[in-house]
């Protein structure tokens, strides 16, 4: 599969699914973009792991498995590939090749037929249906024309406090009326939970995470690998490849010990321990 260079990916980063929602990578018609072969390349992922490739109604089997920490490993003739989460939602699959800078992009057939047919044309899907723009209270002190950089579709405010990008690729907050509560100083940020918002920079090519509260203060020191947002007043959070939770005081309540870890949900999370899934309670007791 060809891969490409592009800075895209980060900056819409915040907006991409887990590679652990395998309901929707499964069983999607997810053509490969390579501008220099007239072949057309179709991946399916099966139920059962196994992987079918067709080219141009000649099909291969080959075998996929997901193995956590948002990496995904292809086998086909005899080769295996390992490829890091880039971006994924219901259109776009974007796969980092492992230990590079490149991606290698899959559009969901099922979806956009023939519509995202290059390169050129999924990188401006991408940065039309997901990038912000210079919110409207910036652009009318800085004399820009407000139809060439923003429409209304683009910029909702909807929450008392609203993640906004700029065309610089920073992250801050909005209130409802457009003004700027939390500056544009972030390489990523999610929407507030639980009274904390979940932020992150990165630094030398690794992101770098920790929350803040409403005020823009970063309560919890951005010095974790990963994290997920609060809930049920604890965040998973990960340190050296292993994962934990935290409360608000930014004290480990459960151990940082497992290889994989999900939100609290009705008092219980789902959790990976070696091979081993099971599901904890708050205290962190096997239930």
């Amino acid at each position: 599969m060809k891969t490409y260079l592009t800075d895209i990916i980060p900056k819409i980063k915040r907006y991409s699914e887990k590679l652990d929602n395998l309901t929707l990578l499964m069983n999607q018609h997810w053509v490969v973009i390579d501008e220099l072969q007239n072949s057309k390349f179709v991946y399916i992922f099966r139920n059962n792991f196994e992987l079918l490739i067709s080219q141009n109604g000649k099909v291969e089997k080959g075998k996929w498995e997901y193995l956590g920490n948002n990496s995904l490993l292809i086998e086909r003739k005899d080769v295996s590939y390992l490829f890091r989460h880039g971006f994924f939602d219901s259109n776009i699959l974007a796969l980092k090749v492992d230990g590079k800078n490149e991606y290698t992009f899959l559009i969901n057939e099922n979806n956009y037929n023939n519509d995202l047919n290059s390169i050129d044309k999924v990188l401006n899907f991408l940065e039309t249906k997901y990038l912000r723009i210079i919110p409207l209270n910036q652009m009318r002190k800085n004399n820009i024309p407000e139809i060439e950089l923003v429409t209304p579709k683009e910029l909702i405010l909807d929450k008392e406090l609203n993640v906004v990008g700029n065309d610089f690729g920073k992250y801050g907050y909005l209130d409802r009326q457009g003004n700027v509560v939390i500056d544009y100083i972030y390489d990523g940020a999610y929407d507030f939970s639980e009274e904390f918002a979940r932020v992150y920079k990165t630094i030398n090519n690794q992101d770098i995470y920790g929350f803040i509260d409403k005020y823009g203060n970063e309560i919890i020191p951005l010095e974790y690998e990963y994290s997920i947002c609060f809930s049920e007043g604890l965040a998973v959070v990960r340190l050296n490849k292993k994962f934990g939770y935290i409360d608000y005081s930014n004290k480990v309540v459960i151990d940082i010990q497992f290889n994989d870890a999900n939100s609290f949900k009705n008092g219980k999370a789902k959790v990976k321990k070696g091979s081993k899934f099971y599901y904890i309670n708050l205290k962190g007791e096997v239930i």
